[in-house]
């Protein structure tokens, strides 16, 4: 049965691909393990008559009963190497319409709840595939021709594709599978383009000839990251599908879904197709975001990110394995090697693009709610937050502003003091941000509403396949779709922000409903019956349609047919809004968008959308936010206390703590429901969430760092446990705490009723942020106090944290002294950065306006280093130090060789205060 082995979870060794010297590739006999799997029936019938073993025994191996013909091929498949031949959502799949597609038929029991588990029709081994022709050598790598000589089940099969293989870094290795003879739809985004092949790569890559297949291994290791010889490559104008082993069944990304943030590979699937539903487990959510980073055995990481902007599904399997289906586009693979999780986000987002860096009040405190009513209630509101002392920085409307809820205006009754409102917020170093939706109303009497007027005359909207405006229903009723793939809506945009900027000068926009949200499905005529509306495979979509609550598939774009470009949408008008901000306030934008595709933290954050006020809608809003650091969208929060339903006094406390350490931190919640802003609560918790924003307050010069990091190398700024202890196999599935970069543990309660939180706390020695008290842990479960105004915050040691004074907005709080915050460690260095600019100009690190500083600790010698400086850096000063961790009071210190006072406490924490030294000057502490 050693033709059999590569449906076991053995490591396959593969063969190498040589070149001849004419250039015809010659691919081995695969050796030993890595025999292809599709060999000829004969073979394997002969096998099975050999073994001489029982119904029984084949009864075990399979998992499920044979049919009385079931060949034996079939029966060799184990349970989780079944890949999925009949993946249509709504049919009930019989022995017969299996076998009409060539393919085995076993019967097995259902999963509890009726759930779809083993698929009861399965590839055999020997089902036609593509083979690879020719494979000759290229500049970049390699270009190969693939053929099918047999035909699939799907109708327009392409008989022959063009395999391009470019090793364009050490690191990153790019394959691509297009039809050979007619160009097709590619997502059009800008990617790197290299000019040279990798000189030494990490990463070995071979193929099989016949079926074709592809084998990615970690040289160091020998870990096989890709084996797509376990189900035949599939390539129809509708439906492409390509499936691989997995070396580990640690799986993280794939979104927008709300689940944990490991994913269970227990016959899981995973649709991509931008929907408005609120967050509910297993369906297709805002976003679409094909990419996945998997920890493998040894502690190194890959990902994979396809990019494919069509409907998609992913299908995981305990085997461990993975299906990628589309029903468009190309098959257009990067792999990313890492080999550790933080470089692996690094490498795609070389690819994707580097995330904008926010203004430095997008970090402070928002608030918001849909149903203040008048803006003199949302005035009100502020005014109260203002007499509490608690911090914000950003007043947010969400439409109950507009008139008749239609874009770019505001009701001149219940909002009519709307402008004061905004000239105040700025007066006391405030903002105010506004909700657009991309739906225009179509409705107004000729002449009476510009923006779609104008949009009409200049063709800007979707139209159907009869070349008129595509009209659904929104908010203010009927509307036209904005194509914001046509560079001339983006003007339109422009001009229609300018106009209300006018009157309302807003500082930034969260742009929503961009899925597109659509309150019918299709349109008010409906959708054609065509193939794009009615495809001949329709991913696992919510609704069981394209056209479910959104645009119809075959809606006209000035790039291509809305079936290419719906999970595209949210991101277009993101990249129109940023811009438009840019050239109305000359500032850097803030974008919150709900719709997201890969790219889009180049223009927009994200916030999870329409949550409930419960407790598990708060636990998953970790999984969430770390989900989406992972896509390089830092920017990202859920909405504090939930959007939808009532929240409870504790519930809410408890969500601000956690809240207050979202990158992107606002409370916001519906109409009809009672108020939830930290004023409206008993003084106990106004003052527990004030408290925990002040903390917030004092970390924003860690945190704009943190931005910096992630805007100039794709850090991640919220970031799992186990990016930093990858080893650690206890923090792969952790997703109830998380840190902000390297060093800053937060440990929140997700639960009603306690005053006690257990959680992981990985090997070392950490601080409590508050105290400076040491835990030093062996990486175990330790249970922390945690009454109801407390959230447990800790120090990694080695982690040097600039903090500051805090005030009641971002703006105030940049004047005050800074107070630095250090984690001695005895086994590792002791470092440190603050990145320091005006918190808002464009470009200032690419301008060199800017300052940053890099603090070390060396043995018994504390040193700020100043590697650049501006005049920024003159206007703020360190005040404080404080050290965690010194074992012994010292006698003196020595601030410059000047001796300065200092207190000790018994819990090993020394503090130099009045420094009064200016960032842009170096210095250096010294204890004897």
């Amino acid at each position: 049965m050693k033709s059999y082995q590569k449906l076991t979870t053995t490591v396959p060794q593969p063969a190498t691909c040589q070149v001849e010297e004419d250039g015809a590739a010659v691919t081995p006999a695969a050796r030993g393990k890595l025999a292809p799997w599709w060999v000829g029936s004969g073979l394997l019938v002969a096998a099975v008559l050999l073994s001489t073993v029982t119904v029984w025994v084949l009864r075990q191996v399979s998992g499920g009963w044979p049919g009385p013909m079931t060949p034996p091929k079939c029966l060799l498949v184990s349970e989780s190497y079944r890949f999925d031949c009949y993946p249509e959502q709504s049919v009930v799949v019989t022995q017969e319409l299996c076998e009409s597609r060539g393919c085995c038929f076993i019967e097995t029991p259902l999963q509890s709840g009726g759930k779809r588990g083993v698929p009861w029709c399965f590839y055999p081994p020997d089902f036609p595939s593509y083979n690879l022709d020719s494979l000759n050598e290229t500049d970049l790598g390699m270009v190969g021709l693939l053929v099918r000589r047999e035909k699939t089940y799907y109708p327009q099969d392409i008989e022959m594709l063009r395999l391009d293989v470019e090793f364009e870094t050490n690191t990153r290795l790019h394959i691509k599978i297009t039809d050979a003879a007619n160009p097709r739809y590619e997502v059009p985004l800008e990617v790197p383009r290299v000019t040279k092949k990798a000189e030494n790569p990490i990463y070995s890559l071979d193929f099989s000839r016949d079926p074709f297949g592809v084998l990615l291994r970690r040289r160091a290791t020998g870990a096989v990251l890709l084996n797509t010889t376990v189900a035949p490559l599939i390539f129809a104008d509708q439906f492409l599908q390509i499936s691989t082993t997995l070396p580990s069944r640690f799986l993280y990304g794939l979104g927008e879904h709300r689940s944990t943030l490991l994913h269970s590979l227990d016959w899981t699937t995973l649709t991509l197709w931008a929907r408005d539903v609120s967050p509910t487990e297993s369906f297709n959510l805002y976003g679409a975001h094909p990419f996945y980073l998997l920890m493998e055995e040894s502690g190194d990481a890959h990902g994979v990110f396809l990019l494919n902007s069509n409907a998609m599904e992913v299908a995981l399997q305990p085997a461990p394995g993975l299906t990628w289906r589309t029903i468009g586009g190309v098959l257009d693979f990067y792999i990313f090697l890492g080999p550790d999780p933080n470089m692996v986000i690094q490498q795609y987002q070389q690819v994707i693009g580097f995330p904008a860096m926010p203004p430095l009040w997008a970090l402070g405190f928002h608030l918001c709610r849909w149903g203040y009513g008048s803006s003199n209630e949302t005035w009100q509101t502020v005014r109260a937050m203002r007499n509490y002392q608690i911090p914000q920085d950003a007043q947010w409307n969400d439409i109950d502003y507009m008139d008749g809820y239609r874009d770019f205006t505001f009701d001149r009754q219940k909002f009519a003091s709307l402008p004061l409102l905004v000239e105040d917020l700025h007066k006391h170093g405030q903002h105010y941000v506004m909700i657009l939706d991309p739906g225009i109303s179509s409705t107004s009497p000729n002449g009476s509403y510009w923006p779609f007027d104008e949009g009409l005359r200049r063709g800007l909207f979707l139209n159907t396949t009869q070349g008129q405006p595509l009209i659904g229903q929104v908010w203010p009723g009927s509307t036209a779709f904005a194509d914001f793939s046509n560079p001339d809506t983006h003007q339109w945009w422009l001009e229609n922000l300018q106009q209300f900027h006018a009157h309302v000068p807003f500082d930034g926009l969260w742009i929503d409903m961009n899925e597109p949200s659509n309150f019918m499905d299709g349109s008010k005529d409906g959708c054609p019956a065509g193939e794009l509306d009615i495809p001949p495979y329709t991913p696992a979509v919510l609704g069981n349609s394209l056209s479910a609550k959104t645009v119809c598939a075959s809606a006209k774009q000035k790039a291509s047919v809305h079936y290419n470009l719906h999970n595209l949408y949210g991101l277009m008008e993101a990249k129109a809004t940023a811009s438009a901000l840019i050239q109305i306030r000359g500032k850097r934008p803030f974008v919150i968008s709900r719709s997201t595709f890969p790219s889009q933290g180049r223009y927009s954050g994200h916030w999870l959308g329409d949550n409930r006020s419960q407790w598990k809608d708060m636990y998953y809003s970790i999984p969430g936010l770390l989900s989406f650091s992972l896509f390089g969208i830092p920017l990202v929060g859920a909405d504090i206390c939930g959007f939808s339903g009532s929240t409870s006094e504790e519930l809410c406390t408890r969500w601000m703590q956690l809240g207050a350490f979202y990158p992107f931190a606002r409370n916001h919640n519906s109409q009809n429901e009672k108020a939830q802003d930290p004023t409206v609560f008993s003084p106990a918790a106004r003052t527990a969430m004030k408290d925990v924003l002040l903390t917030r307050y004092s970390l924003l010069p860690f945190l704009y760092t943190l931005f910096h990091r992630a805007h100039l190398h794709g850090d991640t700024v919220a970031r799992p446990l186990f990016f930093e202890f990858p080893r650690d196999e206890a923090t792969l599935g952790l997703d109830r705490q998380f840190l902000w970069g390297r060093s800053l543990l937060v440990t929140p309660v997700l639960e009603p009723g306690v005053d006690s939180v257990t959680a992981y706390v990985p090997r070392g020695m950490w601080y409590d942020f508050y105290t400076g008290s040491s835990v030093n842990s062996s990486g175990e479960m330790l249970k922390m106090s945690a009454p109801l105004e407390h959230i447990n915050l800790h120090v990694r040691e080695g982690a040097i944290l600039p903090t500051q004074k805090p005030s009641t907005t971002s703006e105030a709080t940049r004047g005050n002294p800074l107070h630095i915050i250090v984690a001695l460690s005895q086994s590792a260095p002791t470092w440190g950065d603050l990145f320091w600019d005006d918190g808002e100009s464009l470009d200032t690190f690419e301008r060199s306006s800017y300052t940053y500083l890099v603090f070390n600790v060396t043995q018994n010698i504390f040193t700020s280093t100043v590697l650049h400086t501006s005049t920024e850096a003159t206007k703020v000063t360190i005040g404080t130090l404080s050290i965690f961790g010194m074992q012994e009071q010292p006698s003196k210190v020595l601030l410059n060789g000047q001796e300065k006072p200092f207190s000790y406490l018994d819990n090993q924490v020394l503090t130099v205060s009045d420094l009064g030294l200016s960032l842009s000057q170096g210095f250096s502490l010294r204890w004897l």
